[in-house]
């Protein structure tokens, strides 16, 4: 099978059960900005587990396969355009269980870190770093989203997910810092 097709050459693309439409349509920049996401989080994950610090991270190795592959599952969802209710084309569909997981890993997490009375500023180790442009990411995504859903019917869980996973992106860069030793830089006002 060739990877290329020509079927979007006029700036068309496919959804899910077969319609077409532009490639600018807010659906579809929704869904590829949940892609970028996704391509971020491989990023640190090969971050990670080429990292001198893997031992460290094992568990976040873990959390992001889960994520990597929940992202895929949004991605469906919002490729599919039937009522998520509905749900015609029988496309995977972001659920409770999906954002009770993450809550779960946000409590454990946060176990590790004191309370914090400041703006973080991102950065600090590379893991951190990249754990904060997949925060930043992932609230574009859900900005997105939001948009799309103020013209079309979608999943309401797909925005709760994306802002429980901003919040476990946050968390884990604070671990991370943590775990290597790395103080969080806090925001000072300049003028």
């Amino acid at each position: 099978m060739k990877i290329y097709t020509k079927t979007g050459d006029l700036g068309e693309t496919g959804l899910i059960g077969g319609r077409r439409i532009s490639k600018h349509h807010p659906r579809i920049i929704a869904y590829g900005s949940v892609d970028e996401l996704n391509s971020s989080v491989g990023l640190i994950l090969a971050t990670l587990q080429s990292s001198q610090h893997a031992s460290k991270f094992s568990d976040f190795i873990g959390i992001l396969l889960t994520i990597q592959n929940d992202l895929f599952t949004l991605g469906a969802d919002l490729a599919d355009d039937s009522p998520s209710t509905d749900n015609h084309y029988g496309s995977p569909r972001v659920n409770d269980d999906m954002i009770t997981t993450i809550e779960k890993i946000i409590d454990t997490l946060e176990q590790e870190l004191l309370p914090i009375s400041f703006f973080i500023l991102p950065g600090g180790s590379l893991e951190s770093g990249q754990l904060h442009l997949s925060r930043s990411i992932a609230r574009r995504s859900e900005i997105l989203i939001v948009g799309l859903s103020k013209a079309e019917s979608i999943n309401p869980l797909t925005i709760i997910y994306l802002n429980r996973l901003s919040d476990l992106f946050f968390v884990m860069a604070r671990t991370a810092n943590k775990r290597l030793g790395i103080l969080d830089s806090a925001w000072k006002k300049t003028h």
